[in-house]
């Protein structure tokens, strides 16, 4: 089979496309025929090396943690899935990822792709939809009536937090260059932000309950935003709350979650959420991906089809 992988840490050059050896599936897993998968940051930062210690890798390794496809073969033992079930997941970051016409994956972490939208575009969904649902509402703890500022909302997380937040019943801040302002607004932000004309402080006039911190940079006095019992929640950086007026500070890393992505899923066939794809590649083009993406090109999901 033809994959995308690397034979060492380094840049978007590390990347190669071609032969290996197409995987077998064990006990508990299933054999997924992609039909497509995503570009996300954390696949370009452990290409990169930098998450050695969370995230260790053998070579060669193929990248890309999420995917879209049809299941070609179960593995022993499972018996919730069966060969042709179009299904996606948010794979094992350190395990060889669905950069591949191939992949193996846990049968326990998949849930029943939507089936309104492209089964490639869905590979658009699971580790983006799901950071956004576990900050908003694991971390968050956010409900109806709440004031919520999302920072970052132009990018793939951004756009699902938008529409969650929003859906919740939540009046949602939300900053954006203007690239992307008539995507933000079009998914439900109440208020946009261009962050490139001015200072943050001086467009939020009233407290916010929650921030959803999704830009990795230096920007300090988020938690001065924050009312008394809010949170400060981070995908990136680490977070900065105020004990003394019991803001909390969460740094989160997304995990899998087969049930919490299923209602994704529901959501996306009900057309509660919209599943925003701003580009498509073919996966020999993987590494150019990376390299577009490092430069900050991309606004929303990239997904790359086999």
């Amino acid at each position: 089979m033809k994959a995308v992988r690397y034979h060492q840490y380094g840049g978007p050059e590390v990347l190669r496309y071609e032969e290996a050896e197409r995987p077998r599936p064990g006990a508990g897993q299933v054999l997924i025929r992609v039909a497509g998968t995503s570009f996300n940051p954390l696949d370009a930062s452990i290409r990169a090396g930098f998450l050695q210690e969370a995230f260790p890798v053998a070579f060669p390794h193929t990248p890309g943690v999420d995917v879209a496809g049809t299941v070609e073969e179960p593995g022993e033992g499972v018996a919730a899935w069966s060969a042709g079930d179009a299904v996606i997941g948010f794979l094992p970051a350190n395990e060889d990822g669905s950069a591949a016409e191939f992949v193996v994956a846990p049968a326990d972490i998949l849930a029943a792709a939507p089936s309104t939208i492209p089964l490639a575009d869905a590979a658009a969904m699971p580790a983006t939809a799901l950071t956004a649902w576990q900050a908003l509402f694991e971390h968050g703890g956010l409900e109806a009536g709440r004031r919520v500022l999302i920072r970052g909302a132009g990018g793939g997380v951004g756009g699902y937090a938008v529409q969650f937040a929003k859906r919740a019943g939540a009046f949602v801040i939300a900053t954006a260059s203007a690239r992307s302002a008539a995507t933000v607004r079009a998914q439900g932000a109440d208020q946009i932000v261009d962050y490139t004309t001015g200072a943050l402080a001086e467009a939020v006039a009233e407290p916010v309950d929650l921030v959803v911190n999704l830009v990795r940079d230096n920007e300090t006095g988020l938690a001065a935003l924050v009312a008394d019992g809010g949170a400060v929640v981070t995908t990136t950086t680490p977070g900065e709350g105020d004990p003394a007026r019991d803001v909390r500070a969460v740094s989160m890393y997304v995990r899998s979650d087969a049930a919490q992505l299923a209602e994704i899923a529901r959501r996306v066939d009900s057309g509660e959420l919209r599943v925003d794809v701003s580009e498509r590649h073919p996966l020999s083009e993987l590494a150019l991906v990376h390299e577009q993406g490092a430069a900050g090109k991309f606004r929303g999901k990239v997904v790359l089809v086999p």
